[in-house]
């Protein structure tokens, strides 16, 4: 059955009477049935319903049962349709996005403005219910896609400070960069907490025509004729389309169902955590030096992991600080320890706690992050089929900056426009669909991975978590100590401490290279 012309946010008219209608294109399992009782083309058809003949309706309700109906004019059909004597209940979209995180809005903003129909599904009860970041957003992609975003963007705090700090068990060594004038033009980006960002960011694809559908997951991709032709929600309920983009994060099931990517590998994904810890707007903006909309962004490497490979991180919001690290699932299966144990050991360090001191942890957060970037990447297209976001492996660490949301909105968005570019073409073919990459070039998001492809392999080392940080710690400690006992000259001092540690020069030097050469 194909979706009925009814628009997107249009007045419903619902069978029961006991449910009020609403104007709007979501629905979720909390409008008027158990969530487990409510098939999706039902949950679909309370937004989009055809209109049927009374004659229709009649015969409806003599072969499967009395058809609840309004007492007005206009005639539901509220029954699913059953075909070949089994429950196969089909809407026909032209598009399903599967996920309402950025990746997916984006891809399903970008296809309603286009003319297509666009379903987008999200499991979690709401869009960024069931997501997590660190909480950091850079704000070019949307200088093309929402030119006036900033208007009612849900924005904690503009960043305009960058720190870089790198930790022992009971000190800190920190670099600073103080510019106001990052917090404007293309190259701004701001904090936000996911569930407001994900809600708003969804609303914005509603606006432009997109069906959203909340509490749905998404079990397998349906196929016929060697393709992908829709998903299943259920093992008797699909939705039919006639592409599939797949944004579901970095566990990507349906990306390994489709065949596109062999299963995750633990050297593939980091763990990540975050805790957002509650503090007064005018206590945060004394201890960190900010005006009421300036933010702060804080990366830590060192102890803030125990050493393992990762970080930390720390972002300021209006009245909150999302506190956070990401830890290889490699080392913390080898090394037999809990992510939380490291988060609570994180959180409880001086230099953190002088920041977030009398605050209160009222969320959190877990979440796999792809590790890799470049060299994890499954086949991005096929036959009916495009792979966005996280669920692509779409995430740049180069020790600085954490990359993940701002690549994610451009892969959604570049997915709409090989969309586009395959219908013009003749079809959702994976040849024409091949356009996919050209269109990412063009927004610099397989660019930027493959220009720094080499930074998850060297950020490998384990003794850029461990050694190199308990080495700068002595050096700036003899650097800074003045006892009259006869001051050292700092090369001096570098080469005693390499010693110390145990890195031969030649080692250090290449390691200075190529992080250089990487990062």
């Amino acid at each position: 059955m194909r979706a009925s012309s009814r628009s997107p946010g249009s007045t419903v008219r619902w069978p029961s009477p006991t449910v009020r209608p609403r104007s709007r294109s979501v629905i979720s399992s909390q409008d008027g049935w158990p969530e487990s009782a409510v098939s999706l083309s039902t949950r679909i058809s309370s937004v989009r319903r055809p209109r049927v003949s009374r004659k229709a309706e009649r015969a409806a309700s003599s072969r499967f049962g009395r058809c609840p109906t309004d007492i007005s004019e206009e005639r539901l059909l509220p029954v699913p349709l059953f075909r070949r004597g089994k429950r196969e209940i089909v809407e026909h979209f032209d598009v399903i996005v599967v996920g309402a995180g950025p990746a997916g809005s984006a891809a399903a903003l970008t296809l309603a403005r286009k003319g297509f129909s666009t379903l987008l599904v999200e499991r979690g009860r709401s869009p960024g219910a069931k997501g997590m970041f660190g909480g950091r957003v850079y704000a070019w992609p949307f200088a093309e896609l929402l030119p006036e975003w900033a208007k009612d963007c849900p924005i904690e705090r503009r960043v305009v400070r960058e720190n870089l700090a790198f930790l022992t068990d009971d000190a800190s060594l920190g670099i600073s960069f103080d510019a106001p004038k990052m917090a404007q033009g293309r190259g701004a980006s701001f904090t936000a907490l996911r569930a407001k960002f994900d809600a708003w960011f969804a609303k914005k694809a509603q606006d432009a025509g997109a069906v959203l559908v909340t509490g749905i997951r998404v079990d397998d991709l349906w196929r016929e004729d060697g393709r992908v032709r829709g998903v299943f929600v259920a093992p008797n309920d699909r939705v039919v389309s006639d592409l599939v983009v797949i944004a579901e994060g970095a566990t990507s099931t349906l990306v390994r169902k489709a065949g596109l990517k062999a299963d995750l590998e633990p050297r593939e994904v980091s763990v990540g955590v975050k805790e957002t810890v509650e503090l007064p707007a005018e206590t945060i903006q004394e201890r960190f030096g900010l005006d009421e909309t300036e933010g702060a962004a804080y990366v830590y490497a060192g102890a803030a992991s125990l050493g393992l490979r990762g970080g930390g991180f720390l972002y300021t919001n209006r009245a909150s600080v999302s506190l956070g690290l990401v830890v290889s699932s490699e080392d913390l299966s080898r090394k037999k320890v809990e992510i939380q144990e490291i988060q609570t050991r994180f959180r409880m360090h001086p230099a953190v706690q002088r920041l977030i001191r009398g605050g209160k942890v009222v969320e959190y957060s877990a979440h796999l992050v792809p590790e890799l970037g470049a060299g994890m990447m499954p086949r991005l297209s096929g036959d009916g089929i495009l792979v966005v976001g996280d669920a692509a492996g779409f995430l740049i660490n180069n020790g600085y900056t954490f990359r993940g949301v701002d690549l994610a909105i451009a892969s959604g968005v570049a997915a709409g426009e090989a969309a586009e570019a395959a219908r013009a073409a003749g079809g959702m073919t994976a040849a024409n669909l091949g356009a996919y990459e050209k269109f990412l070039r063009r927004r610099n998001v397989l660019t930027d991975l493959e220009r720094f492809r080499r930074a998850p392999l060297y950020m490998k080392k384990d003794r850029l978590f461990d050694v190199y940080p308990r080495m700068l710690m002595e050096i700036a400690e003899r650097m800074y100590t003045v006892d009259g006992a006869g001051k050292e000259r700092l090369f001096d001092v570098v080469l005693d401490e390499a010693a110390s540690a145990g890195v031969p020069k030649l080692k250090m030097l290449l390691d200075l290279l190529q992080g250089a050469r990487s990062m």
